[in-house]
C-alpha cells in the first residue's frame, strides 16, 4: 500500500523541499530544531490557493516518484497495489486505478475525529473547501464505505471490497492494471 499522507509528511522532511519552503515563506515555517512546522505551512496553503498549488507542485512529483519506485517491484504474492490518497482526484491519479473506494463519514464525526488532531471545525472546513467537493468524490467513486464504526469494522469492509475488486479483475480478459 502507498500511503500518500505518510509520503507527504516525508516530503516535508527532505532537505531540498525544506529549503524551498524557507525560500518561499521564510524561517517562520520551521520549528526551532529546523523541522517543518506543518501547522504554519497549513495556515499558508489552506488560505491561499496559489500557495497550495505551489506546495503541491513541489510535493506531488516527489511523492509520485517514491510511489512508482516502491511499486516497480512489488513483493511476490502481491494481489493488488493500493493507493491511499485523499487528493486522488485532484492529483489526477484516479485514471491509474482500476477502482476507487471512497471512505465517507458524516460531518459531525469528521469534526470529532479531526478535533483529536487538534483541528477546529473551522480548520476542517477550510481544508475541505480547498479540495474537490465530497459530493463530486462520491459521484466519481466506484465504491463508497460509510466509516461510522470502529477501525476493525472499516478494515474488514475494505478487505471485502478489495477482494471483490481483485477477483473481478482476475476474471477480466486482457486486464493488465492493478
Amino acid at each position: 500500500m502507498c500511503d500518500s499522507d505518510q509520503l507527504a509528511r516525508a516530503a516535508l522532511q527532505d532537505p531540498a523541499n525544506i529549503a524551498a519552503l524557507v525560500q518561499w515563506w521564510g524561517k517562520g515555517v520551521l520549528h526551532d530544531d529546523g523541522s517543518v512546522d506543518r501547522g504554519a505551512v497549513a495556515k499558508i496553503v489552506f488560505g491561499d490557493t496559489k500557495q497550495r498549488r505551489r506546495l503541491e507542485a513541489l510535493t506531488h512529483p516527489w511523492i509520485e516518484e517514491r510511489r512508482r519506485a516502491a511499486w516497480a517491484s512489488p513483493p511476490d504474492g502481491t494481489r493488488a497495489l493500493v493507493l491511499d490518497a485523499p487528493l486522488l482526484f485532484e492529483a489526477g491519479l484516479a485514471d491509474q486505478c482500476d477502482a476507487v473506494i471512497f471512505v465517507a463519514a458524516p460531518l459531525a464525526l469528521r469534526v470529532e475525529r479531526t478535533a483529536a488532531r487538534g483541528w477546529s471545525a473551522a480548520e476542517l472546513r477550510r481544508r475541505e473547501e480547498s479540495q474537490m467537493s465530497l459530493d463530486e468524490k462520491l459521484a466519481r467513486a466506484d465504491h463508497v464505505l460509510e466509516n461510522t464504526g470502529d477501525l476493525d469494522a472499516l478494515r474488514a469492509e475494505v478487505h471485502r471490497i478489495l477482494s471483490d475488486i481483485v477477483e473481478s479483475h482476475r476474471q477480466k480478459p486482457g486486464s493488465g492494471r492493478s
